[in-house]
């Protein structure tokens, strides 16, 4: 069985996609099968979502706290995102879950893949794909979270965001969400 299959590799992956693509999702379907897998906790300037944990699902920050970051050296990546928030990789859990052989993910922004390739060539970038956009619009309308002028920005973006799609090492579409981790959690193992 696939979900069985224990990794042999110390191994960066990197998922990234559009925004509503379901990459949370997917990623959440991959640590329930397999908690030995880590994931990065971002640091975000936006503020939480309902239901989001600091600490959890984010390490929510000030934007003065963000530039400290920055300006500490303590992000292995950053961007702004949406032209609204920032958001980045704390560079030190990183560091560790990696020295000590786990298994990472970061779930993070075009930009941040870029980045994180500049500086880790060896990281594994997946690219999660929604199956059109039509399906994009859809799951980001459905979510309820964010007002017409931000879905709007955030479709803007995500058009951009597909058009980089060849840069990555791996297209993953997301047809079903099972279906989709099968194939990532592949993708990982391969590498």
């Amino acid at each position: 069985m696939l979900w069985a299959v224990k990794f042999s590799m110390t191994r960066l992956t990197v998922i990234a996609g559009p925004t509503a693509v379901g990459k949370g999702t997917v990623v959440r379907e991959i640590l329930a099968m397999h908690p030995e897998i880590q994931l990065s906790i971002s640091v975000t300037t936006r503020p939480p979502r309902p239901g989001e944990i600091d600490g959890v699902h984010y390490h929510f920050v000030s934007p003065d706290e963000f530039d400290r970051m920055i300006a500490g050296g303590e992000l292995l990546e950053y961007a702004t995102v949406h032209k609204l928030n920032q958001y980045g990789t704390p560079r030190r859990p990183v560091e560790v879950a990696l020295a000590s052989g786990k298994q990472i993910i970061l779930e993070i922004d075009i930009q941040g893949a870029r980045q994180i390739k500049k500086s880790m060539p060896t990281a594994n970038l997946i690219f999660i794909s929604p199956p059109t956009e039509e399906d994009l619009v859809k799951r980001l309308a459905s979510r309820g979270t964010e007002d017409d002028e931000e879905i709007r920005v955030r479709l803007a973006t995500a058009r951009l965001e597909m058009a980089s799609a060849g840069e990555f090492d791996h297209i993953v579409v997301n047809h079903e969400v099972a279906q989709c981790a099968k194939e990532v959690l592949e993708l990982m193992q391969a590498n």
